[in-house]
């Protein structure tokens, strides 16, 4: 016969191994905030992540306004109209060779840009930050000279950029809008926040 000390507890095991279970979805439960918060967090992927875009579907005289960094960027398809302005007017703008480091190398150019027809540039006015607005050539607005060629005008402070983002002379902000570093990744993809391989 056994003895009593021999005799396996059933209902002791089945509680040692119910606590056990249950201290261990505890701890797993613990772990898990614990283990999120060591990971960026959207917004911190958000501040500095590169940012993919189709442009395939902007039409010629469309822009589009995604984010990057906290910061509107705008991808702006001009046509060819708008292309054939931008050397008209070199006189009228501050900075016609974009001097001022505004841009990457790769977009010291007269359109500020890897493809001529696509604007990639951060609307941000560069006087005190606000953002300016796309104003077409022949508007009429009361702000703007009737001989506006088109581009952005800042309502704040009057400030206003051709097509290629370049500021006009005697205006408040003191230099070109700033183009983030991008590549195509595709005729129609472009990564904003990514250098040209």
């Amino acid at each position: 016969t056994m003895s009593t000390e021999g005799k396996v507890d059933c209902g002791r095991r089945r509680l040692i191994i119910a606590t056990a279970a249950v201290g261990g979805a505890g701890a797993v439960t613990a772990m898990v905030p614990f283990l999120s918060s060591m990971l960026p967090s959207e917004r911190a992927k958000a501040a500095g992540a590169p940012v993919e875009v189709d442009v395939g579907s902007i039409a010629p005289g469309q822009m589009i306004t995604v984010e990057w960094r906290g910061k509107p960027v705008w991808i702006f398809n001009r046509n060819q109209e708008m292309l054939d302005t931008l050397p008209k007017l070199e006189d009228a703008v501050a900075d016609p060779k974009s001097e001022v480091k505004q841009q990457p190398d790769y977009c010291k150019n007269p359109t500020r840009s890897i493809k001529p027809n696509l604007l990639v540039a951060v609307g941000i006015c560069t006087h005190l930050g606000c953002s300016p607005t796309a104003v077409a050539a022949g508007s009429g607005n009361p702000s703007l000279p009737d001989d506006w060629p088109g581009g952005f005008l800042c309502p704040c402070h009057g400030s206003t950029f051709d097509g290629a983002g370049r500021v006009f002379r005697n205006k408040p902000a003191p230099t070109n809008l700033e183009v983030p570093p991008y590549r195509f990744t595709s005729d129609t993809r472009l990564v904003i926040g990514d250098e040209v391989a």
